[in-house]
């Protein structure tokens, strides 16, 4: 099966110059580039006025369930993403072990959605990738093995430090896993049970992922008022353990912290310059999403879901919970004391009962409930045993802008598939900056902009042969149109797809043409090292 694309103009995903030529594609790899006259191929595309650039690589997201449950990924592979990193913020789907699937699924439910058409027993990284390749998805797949799935295997959901077997065991469970193809750990150290390690942990872990050559990705410990202390932690695990790090949807939020942007850019700087190697993902918003539970002290999830609601239903301990939070004492990552309640907007819940209430502020939610909002929230993560997932203001457009010119950046979409009114990113992200900030703001070159969302996190993520547009690389492709291209998906009105991308190709298969979904799904798992 031979395709080609005739008369485009060709960015490369190196950064270099655009240029005029044609691509051939010859089954699941590129043939040739260049000016390819009297060549003839089973199919032709006409790319005269559109850009062909290697498929998008988003380098955080969470389709980690939905890739089993709605393996086309839509919101995804129409915003031209061709390969998704999966695995992250430290709680995912593998490994499992049988005796915890049941309070996983809760403590999962909020961030990655919840189904029970899936086969949850799969236990391990590689079980895990057998189910995906069952299903059969419709983009590339690489995963993070979670810290938080490998400190529940060794010792549970307890917040405790490890003993020396059990460290030890948790280091055999990352050998394990990295054999399986993981590409590196994640963690999410504002998330149950990640939050309750210690950098030494972490540490023991890295140097079994560097042995590896793999990656830590972190949602680091805080991004609000002990940013700066936060980020010093992350670069430590990397200076001992010899790791390349990367920071999750880097950011600092707040009002109250905005001048600690420059310090916390320094040190990346002073890193790098030490010889670590470093590097980010951003999403172009001004507000994040993620699960609602997160506005709790640390201290009410120890144990599991299971022990969360029963500390709900306990007065003593709502009122503590309350306490903890109005007081704000920078001991934690506090988003109802960096964003406001009227900044933190509520976008899926898991039963009808609560319905209403998607779409509105935590303020609204007290209102509409006819109570104090702190006491309101407590109600809703009870009656939807935690399973509810929110989006909240936490910067300035000025912000995103510096973050994105910086050479650390790699774009990603963070993106929860969840019902109801998901942030729009799911759908945006990458049409957005194409749009928004390269056309209209003129914030980064187009070139640049492709570099970022393709050859930049195939290096960071060591993802072989894609990434760019080369002889011999994989024909993930994407053709859009450079004076059209734009996200339609907003706050009030997400779940719309992007204008603007004609063709996207995953490996030789053509999955949209002309802006329409072919049905075809022809991704694959990527084990690191194969």
């Amino acid at each position: 099966m031979t395709i080609l694309i005739k008369n485009t103009t060709i960015a490369d995903g190196s950064g270099g110059p655009l240029r005029q030529g044609d691509v051939l594609i010859r089954d699941d790899k590129i043939q040739e580039t260049g000016s390819l006259d009297n060549v003839a191929a089973d199919t032709v595309i006409d790319g005269t006025g559109l850009v062909t650039a290697p498929g998008f690589i988003d380098a955080h997201s969470h389709s980690d369930l939905q890739i089993l449950t709605k393996p086309k990924v839509m919101p995804k592979i129409m915003q031209g993403i061709t390969t998704e990193i999966l695995g992250q913020d430290g709680i995912s789907m593998a490994p499992l072990p049988e005796q915890y699937i049941s309070p996983w699924r809760k403590n999962l439910s909020g961030l990655d959605g919840e189904s029970d058409d899936i086969n949850w027993h799969y236990r391990t990284t590689d079980g895990y990738f057998s189910e995906i390749e069952k299903v059969g998805p419709g983009v590339n797949v690489c995963y993070l093995a979670p810290h938080g799935n490998i400190r529940m295997e060794a010792m549970g959901l307890q917040n405790k430090k490890p003993t020396t077997s059990e460290l030890q065991e948790m280091c055999e469970i990352m050998h394990r896993e990295m054999n399986a193809g993981a590409i590196g750990l994640s963690s999410g150290l504002i998330y149950m049970p990640c939050a309750y390690s210690d950098t030494d942990e972490l540490v023991e872990l890295c140097r079994v992922v560097a042995e590896h050559d793999g990656i830590f990705v972190v949602h680091q410990r805080n991004e609000s008022d002990k940013v700066l202390e936060s980020i010093d932690e992350i670069l430590e695990i990397g200076r001992r353990s010899g790791v390349r790090v990367h920071f999750s949807h880097f950011k600092v939020c707040g009002k109250d912290n905005w001048g600690k942007i420059e310090k916390a850019l320094a040190k990346l700087d002073e890193a790098q310059a030490d010889g670590l190697r470093v590097s980010f993902d951003q999403y172009p918003y001004v507000a994040g999403s993620t699960m609602l539970g997160v506005v709790l002290p640390p201290w009410a999830h120890d144990g599991g879901t299971n022990e969360l609601l029963m500390r709900l239903r306990d007065n003593d301990q709502r009122a503590k919970m309350i306490e903890d939070i109005k007081r704000n004492d920078g001991t934690w990552d506090n988003f109802i004391g960096f964003a406001g309640l009227d900044n933190i907007y509520i976008t899926n819940v898991k039963t009808d009962a609560n319905r209403d209430v998607v779409g509105k502020n935590l303020l609204e939610l007290g209102q509409m409930r006819g109570e104090d909002p702190y006491e309101a929230v407590l109600d809703l993560l009870l009656q939807e045993e935690n399973a509810v997932s929110m989006f909240d203001y936490y910067g300035l457009e000025d912000h995103i802008r510096l973050f994105m010119q910086r050479p650390e950046m790699c774009v990603c979409t963070d993106g929860l598939l969840s019902k109801g009114k998901p942030h729009p990113r799911v759908y945006g992200t990458f049409p957005r900056i194409l749009g928004k900030y390269v056309r209209e703001d003129c914030c980064l070159t187009l070139e640049q902009a492709v570099y970022k969302m393709t050859s930049k996190p195939a290096q960071t993520f060591s993802i072989q042969n894609r990434g760019l547009l080369k002889a011999g690389y994989y024909a993930d492709v994407v053709l859009f149109d450079p004076d059209k291209v734009i996200d339609n998906a907003n706050f009030w009105e997400p779940v719309q797809y992007s204008e603007g991308i004609e063709y996207v190709i995953v490996n030789g298969t053509i999955s949209v043409e002309k802006g329409r979904h072919t049905q075809k799904r022809n991704g694959k798992v990527l084990r690191s090292g194969r």
